[in-house]
């Protein structure tokens, strides 16, 4: 491309002068499409801001910074591809993702390997096609959980909220546990023992205690060791400082649907070489206390 200087007037000026004031670098009255003094002093301010040696002119290189701070999240669809995509808008995905507990590593503003694989784990929380593409669906469920990431820094350690404390919300909240094989049924079966012991009237209960079925308001939880094919929202217990934050989004993601229900997805059967048993007594306290923490 020319290089855009001052004295330089036209579309393209406008052009660069509106993504200035986009940035907040330039009043929206200063854009004339005319390269003037003002618009010289935003210039040099962006390129101080974007890392960059301070130029007079708009070439190539700032040209290219300058499109990529203008993007915001939703502006564009975004997806792994050769060369990456990168700009201000795989930032905000990147920092939002961070904040609800899928983190895709530096965040770079770079849609690399990492940014897909935490778009995917995401995408899988709310019951979302897992494709690693970042397009209108998932822009609507980021914007949905905005309160839950806006303004926050990536989550990096576990709020326990003990289940003495959590006594309340074993009694105000209505969940039914269950799994589909043995291990998986005796974890569900330790949660709703653990809930009861905090508090006989807790309603956390697991499906095998049931001499009814489950209300419609009633949570379900599927603990299984397999996502298989499912459309309901899904959480990889992997992880257990961001459990918290993947089960919320989980359960938001639920209560637009009937019957309400997630599944979560052990790791195996074994935790630290542990025998079944710990491990299922182990998984049993880390789930219950993340649910309580985020009912």
């Amino acid at each position: 491309m020319n290089s855009i200087r001052k004295g330089d007037s036209g579309a393209a000026v406008e052009d660069v002068q509106e993504r200035l004031a986009m940035l907040g670098l330039l009043d929206e009255s200063d854009v004339s499409g005319t390269f003037d003094d003002v618009t010289l002093v935003a210039l040099r301010k962006f390129c101080e801001q974007a890392g960059m040696q301070a130029s007079d002119e708009v070439d190539s290189k700032v040209w290219s910074a300058l499109v990529d701070a203008s993007y915001h999240m939703g502006d564009r669809t975004l997806y792994l591809r050769m060369p990456y995509l990168h700009g201000n808008d795989v930032l905000e995905l990147q920092q939002a993702l961070g904040a609800l507990g899928f983190s895709s590593g530096s965040e770079d503003a770079i849609f690399g390997a990492h940014t897909e694989n935490a778009l995917r784990k995401f995408q899988v929380n709310l019951g979302l096609p897992s494709d690693g593409i970042a397009g209108a669906y998932t822009f609507a469920a980021l914007r949905n959980l905005e309160h839950s990431w806006a303004g926050k820094e990536p989550l990096h350690e576990v709020r326990n909220l003990g289940f003495a404390r959590a006594a309340d919300v074993l009694e105000a909240n209505a969940l039914c546990l269950y799994g589909t094989c043995e291990f998986t049924r005796s974890v569900a079966q330790r949660m709703s023992n653990l809930a009861i012991a905090t508090n006989p009237a807790s309603h956390i209960v697991s499906a095998d205690t049931l001499s009814v079925a489950p209300s419609e308001d009633m949570l379900l939880v599927e603990v299984a060791l397999s996502a298989a094919e499912d459309t309901v929202p899904v959480v990889d217990y992997e992880n257990e400082e961001t459990l918290q934050r993947r089960l919320s989004g989980a359960i938001q993601a639920a209560r637009a649907n009937k019957p309400l229900r997630i599944k979560v997805v052990l790791p195996g059967r074994s935790w630290m070489d542990a025998g079944e048993e710990r491990t299922a007594q182990h998984f049993a306290i880390t789930l219950l206390d993340a649910l309580c923490a985020v009912l």
